[in-house]
């Protein structure tokens, strides 16, 4: 399951493969796989496990690899999000046709003036060189904003704001406070971990294991501190 976060651009010159596109509102995008049963028992998983990562965020839906199975796939990937409920704001990668007599036509299928932070590896020659496998950001993340890294760590000099959401492929490191939402793991799973100043967060994560503010009290909260996966759970300890 591929998630991307809608967002404000980080602070500074963009980096290699950074991709920044215009925004009106700050939402997932979702690309959805084939087959959809085997993406669909994915995407239950993830709502079990992280429902907070959903909750009240609008979705984009990126429809271009179900539109290569017909409308009848299209039709049946809308009305499982639907039925999970799922905030659908917009549609990408299909022809509006396909949703022609359905309560889904009235959705936006191009998304004209929002903006997105996401990194992928850019289209280059053979010979290029490989992306990078590393996001520094040299300054803080503000709220509202959103970074995705999915080829990396990601290493923010600065605070990560309430309301701001970092999410990397391998771990995590924040020099500052770190206020908003941070997931890491999404490529390298398990052995993700993330670093930080000053633990505030409003939710930590790696991979599919998720926990909240309230989870690890009082102690910790102000102190340096890391969170790492230790046999199927996630540890928060102290670095000071």
């Amino acid at each position: 399951m591929t998630l991307h976060a809608e967002t404000s651009p980080p602070p500074g010159p963009p980096q290699p493969g950074l991709q920044v596109r215009g925004r009106s509102f700050m939402a997932l995008v979702m690309t959805p796989e084939v087959p959809l049963a085997a993406w669909f028992a994915d995407l239950d998983a993830q709502l079990r496990d992280a429902a907070s990562l959903f909750a009240d965020r609008p979705l984009v839906v990126d429809l271009s690899r179900a539109a290569a199975e017909g409308r009848d796939a299209v039709l049946i990937l809308l009305d499982g999000l639907e039925t999970r409920g799922l905030r659908i704001v917009g549609l990408e990668g299909a022809s509006p046709q396909l949703l022609t007599s359905t309560h889904w036509e009235r959705l936006p299928t191009q998304l004209h003036g929002r903006e997105v932070a996401e990194v992928r590896a850019p289209r280059r020659p053979a010979a290029a060189a490989p992306p990078p496998a590393s996001l520094l950001i040299d300054g803080p993340v503000r709220s509202g904003q959103s970074v995705v890294f999915e080829g990396g760590d990601v290493t923010i000099v600065g605070a990560v704001a309430s309301g701001a959401e970092v999410i990397a492929g391998g771990s995590i490191h924040v020099y500052g406070a770190l206020r908003g939402r941070a997931i890491a793991g999404i490529r390298l799973g398990a052995e993700a971990r993330i670093f930080c100043g000053r633990m505030e967060a409003e939710m930590v994560g790696i991979e599919r294991l998720y926990r909240t503010a309230e989870h690890w009290g009082p102690d910790l909260h102000g102190r340096p501190a890391q969170l790492r996966c230790d046999r199927g759970a996630l540890r928060l300890s102290a670095l000071d």
